[in-house]
């Protein structure tokens, strides 16, 4: 790079250093520092802001020192991308139930293994007489000889990587003569069997690939995420935080809130109201609704947890 495009990188390093700092600053004097340090977002924004302090001064300090890579700092640049996750909404959740779908990999991956190993023996018993063929799928790095062997034959064929070409060069063809050292050596090895067991192999892998992708997308797993969005848009009807709204407002903020734990903006204005009603919320007699008892109202009754109480609390007033 030239020298002048490496300076315009410098100063930009330093602008976004500075108000990265500035934010860190702003933050700890809103928050205090147990508050501050007590969210994980905000250690990690810290680090960032330490690690990009470290970078400027090593590289001002000791421009040329070879004790310590300066591109190692130059990593803290990169990780600011990552301050993207704690705002955008959908990649959080999405980051979520990824994480959630992560409790269920090990047995996943148990039954993954499993898979393998019994496909390697098969594989093994059924297509392990097989020449080797440079002309062919089944050549000294692509066989099932061996049991490693046979499990890298079967993490290709996984992989979808031309495992129609394996499935063909093991099936009964004249190229598929068995091997020398074998008893039955020049006679044919293939076996038509490699139809079923390389298409069965390859629809179970995708299934279970499949399956632990799917657990991602399921969104009516109730999680943090949804708590953060019933934060955010009940500070719109309570701007001075003071865990109270009218309980007329309920009704459109339930609606403004996606499923699982509100209603979402499909839900009619009167069903709306018949559901809140179910929901047994507490009414202070000003008229008003607390944070807390509203949470955990929805928090009931989406893990369907009916308790009795006075219904006249429940009452509310819908226009």
């Amino acid at each position: 790079m030239s020298p002048s495009f490496d300076e315009i990188l410098d100063t930009m390093n330093l602008i976004f250093t500075g108000i990265f700092a500035m934010e860190f600053a702003l933050k700890v004097i809103a928050f205090r520092c147990k508050n501050y340090f007590g969210d994980a977002w905000n250690v990690f924004d810290f680090i960032i802001v330490l690690g990009s302090f470290i970078d400027i001064i090593y590289g001002k300090v000791s421009p040329g020192s070879n004790i310590i890579s300066i591109n190692f700092f130059r990593l803290f640049r990169v990780m600011r991308l990552v301050k993207l996750l704690s705002r955008g909404e959908g990649i959080r959740t999405l980051l979520w139930t990824f994480m959630k779908s992560f409790q269920a990999l090990p047995y996943v991956a148990l039954l993954i293994v499993l898979l393998f190993f019994i496909y390697a023996v098969i594989g093994m018993q059924v297509f392990g007489k097989i020449a080797l063929n440079p002309n062919t799928s089944i050549h000294r790095n692509n066989n099932f000889q061996t049991f490693p062997a046979a499990v890298l034959v079967l993490f290709r064929s996984a992989t979808g990587e031309a495992w129609q070409k394996i499935m063909l060069s093991c099936s009964n063809r004249p190229t598929a003569v068995c091997d020398q050292e074998s008893d039955d050596r020049d006679q044919p090895c293939g076996n038509d069997f490699a139809y079923p067991y390389f298409i069965s192999f390859f629809m179970l892998c995708s299934f279970l690939v499949s399956d632990l992708i799917q657990k991602t997308k399921d969104w009516s797993i109730l999680g943090p995420h949804h708590l953060d969005e019933f934060v955010r848009l009940w500070s719109e009807y309570d701007p001075d935080a003071k865990g109270r709204i009218k309980h007329l407002d309920v009704v459109t903020l339930l609606r403004k809130i996606s499923p699982p734990l509100g209603f979402g903006k499909l839900c009619p204005h009167r069903l709306a109201c018949k559901r809140l009603v179910s929901m047994n919320m507490p009414l202070n007699s000003d008229g008003t609704v607390c944070f807390n008892s509203t949470l955990f109202a929805l928090v009931r009754t989406n893990l369907k947890i009916y308790t009795e109480g006075n219904q006249q609390h429940a009452l509310f007033v819908c226009i």
